[in-house]
C-alpha cells in the first residue's frame, strides 16, 4: 500500500486534488496498490481512506484535521445522478465521558469543520464502485452563517449527553449536525453518562452532518 508525502502547502494540496478530478476509483486504487472492494457495505470509509492516501493526508486516527500542518480536513461526498449527496457525512466520534470539558470553540467538530477540502465522488449504486469517478474539489472555510447553526446544534446535543439523556437523542435532533450510533455491531459498547450521572455501557456515538448541510454546500458553490 502506497501513500504520498504530505502536501507542502495549500496550493500543493489543491493541485493534487484537482489532478484527481475525472479519474476513476480503480485508477486511484491501482496507484496505491490496493484492491477495490465489491461494495462498501463492509468497507465503511474506504473511499475516504483511498483519497486520503492519494493526497498525502497524515493525521491517521489522531483527533486532528487530516492535514494537520495546513489545518484542513478532507471529506468525500458521494453524489447521485441529480448531483445531490447520497448520505450523511461523519465528522467525529464523541468522547461521551469527557465532552463536558469541551466548548464549541475547543471542540474537535469545530477544528475539523473550520476548513474542509470537499471531494465529490459518484455515488450512484448502479455504477460499479471501481468505475465511479472523482469530481472537482472544493476548498471551503466555515462562514458565520454555517457556524451559527452548527454551534447551536453542537451545544444542544452536547448538553443532552452531559445530562445523561443519551437515550433521548435521536437522529432527528439537530438542523445541520446530528448524533448517530457509530459501532460495528450492538456488542461494541463504550462508557457514557446515565440519567443520574452514573457510568453506563452504551453504543459509541458520532457527530454527523446531515445531507441538508452538504446539499446547501453543493448548491452554493457548484451552481
Amino acid at each position: 500500500m502506497n501513500s504520498n508525502s504530505p502536501p507542502a502547502s495549500i496550493d500543493d494540496l489543491c493541485q493534487r486534488a484537482r489532478a484527481l478530478a475525472g479519474q476513476s476509483i480503480a485508477t486511484l486504487a491501482q496507484r496505491q496498490n490496493i484492491t477495490v472492494p465489491t461494495d462498501l457495505r463492509q468497507h465503511k470509509g474506504w473511499q475516504g481512506q483511498l483519497i486520503e492516501m492519494s493526497l498525502g493526508a497524515s493525521a491517521g486516527s489522531k483527533p486532528l484535521p487530516d492535514f494537520p500542518k495546513l489545518g484542513i480536513e478532507l471529506k468525500t461526498i458521494p453524489i447521485n445522478q441529480q448531483h445531490k449527496p447520497c448520505e450523511t457525512t461523519f465528522v467525529a466520534s464523541i468522547p461521551l465521558l469527557t465532552i463536558n470539558q469541551e466548548t464549541w470553540q475547543t471542540s474537535l467538530v469545530r477544528k475539523k469543520l473550520a476548513r474542509v477540502l470537499w471531494v465529490p465522488i459518484e455515488g450512484d449504486r448502479a455504477i460499479p464502485l471501481a468505475q465511479r469517478k472523482i469530481g472537482m474539489p472544493l476548498l471551503w472555510e466555515m462562514d458565520a452563517a454555517f457556524e451559527t447553526v452548527l454551534q447551536r446544534d453542537w451545544e444542544e446535543l452536547t448538553e443532552m449527553i452531559c445530562l445523561g439523556q443519551l437515550e433521548k437523542i435521536t437522529a432527528r435532533l439537530g438542523t445541520y449536525l446530528h448524533v448517530r450510533p457509530k459501532a460495528a455491531n450492538a456488542k461494541s459498547l463504550c462508557w457514557g453518562i446515565g440519567q443520574t450521572g452514573e457510568k453506563i455501557l452504551t453504543l459509541p456515538r458520532g457527530f454527523y452532518l446531515r445531507t441538508m448541510f452538504t446539499r446547501e454546500l453543493l448548491a452554493q458553490y457548484y451552481a
